[in-house]
């Protein structure tokens, strides 16, 4: 997305710890959404439908309250915009999305899924230092950290429970794509309002997303009357709760909240996400994955609250993944 304002304008607690509780919660169960979602629907063209809807109802909520001239780019913010939402949503969420389907014992559980991800700050900071920028010696501390929590994640230990390499490698691939993404959208022409960025990034995703689909085969012999109730149901959440109403309130947050407070939600994610898995379908809570878990957000802690205070610095923010 767009990088957001230096400063934010102060809003009232209650209005911000609400919207905080929203990012938490809705972007946390998205990962165990997700799961969901695939048990009965094509994965990628599953994704496609949710970026596709939810970027043509913010377009026309949009369109609505501002006017005909809202969605108004010029060509090269449109390129911009395309890339970094092919990057982001299909190489990152379409990567994650893949991982997390497949038969028992190969797809990866949404809580661990969300705990890679989380690596994306510690990527962002790598990719800074590859192209000239200086990072703080804490920043490092906290990328050697994570990296370390990410050993210990897929590190096999004999127990059948363990992380499946292979899907483990997939969300690390996508966590990669989400970063190269974060990282482009600080340092190309984007749309000036995230709102207008965001329906160009949904849609452009959502294309890339059916054509991969499509070669895939996903919808040969597709047939709806077979998806289960619950995953039509995951669908609808991850559209509306996943990518409207917690984008939404993420939007409200940069502008009325100290952004050390806001992206906070970076390590508490993996948190919501961890416990939806074990509560809700009892996804295994071993100790690699407590462990490595633990030491992977305590990583992004340390890089974020480093980064924060040199945000006003153009271009060199570490941006989290936001699903």
């Amino acid at each position: 997305m767009s990088s957001p304002p230096a400063s934010a304008t102060p809003g009232r607690p209650a209005l911000i710890w609400t919207a905080l509780l929203l990012v938490y919660v809705l972007w946390g169960s998205t990962y165990l959404g997700i799961r969901i979602a695939v048990e009965s629907l094509p994965p990628l063209a599953s994704a496609a439908a949710r970026f596709a809807t939810a970027g043509l109802v913010l377009a026309v909520v949009l369109r609505l309250r501002r006017g005909p001239g809202a969605l108004r780019v010029d060509r090269r913010q449109l390129a911009s915009a395309a890339l970094v939402g092919a990057l982001l949503l299909a190489g990152g969420n379409g990567l994650v999305v893949l991982a997390e389907s497949g038969p028992p014992g190969t797809a990866v559980p949404s809580g661990v899924a969300a705990l890679l991800v989380a690596t994306v700050p510690l990527l962002v900071v790598l990719l800074r230092t590859a192209t000239g920028d200086r990072p703080r010696a804490w920043t490092f501390a906290g990328v050697t950290l994570g990296f370390l929590g990410l050993v210990l994640l897929v590190l096999p230990t004999g127990d059948s429970a363990a992380v499946p390499l292979a899907g483990a490698l997939t969300v690390v691939a996508a966590a990669t794509s989400w970063s190269v993404g974060s990282f482009l959208s600080g340092r190309l022409r984007m749309p000036a309002d995230p709102f207008v960025a965001t329906v160009y990034e949904m849609v452009a995703g959502a294309a890339v997303l059916l054509l991969l689909a499509l070669g895939r085969d996903e919808l040969r012999g597709f047939s709806p009357a077979e998806v289960t109730a619950r995953s039509w149901a995951a669908l609808a959440y991850l559209m509306v709760a996943g990518s409207l109403v917690a984008f939404t309130a993420y939007v409200w947050l940069l502008h009325h909240a100290p952004i050390s407070l806001v992206s906070t939600y970076a390590y508490v994610n993996p948190v919501v996400a961890v416990a939806l898995g074990a509560l809700l379908v009892a996804e295994p809570v071993t100790v690699p994955v407590l462990l490595g878990g633990a030491v992977i957000v305590a990583g992004v802690a340390l890089v974020v609250t480093t980064e924060r205070p040199r945000r006003a610095t153009a271009g060199t923010t570490v941006e989290p993944a936001r699903r």
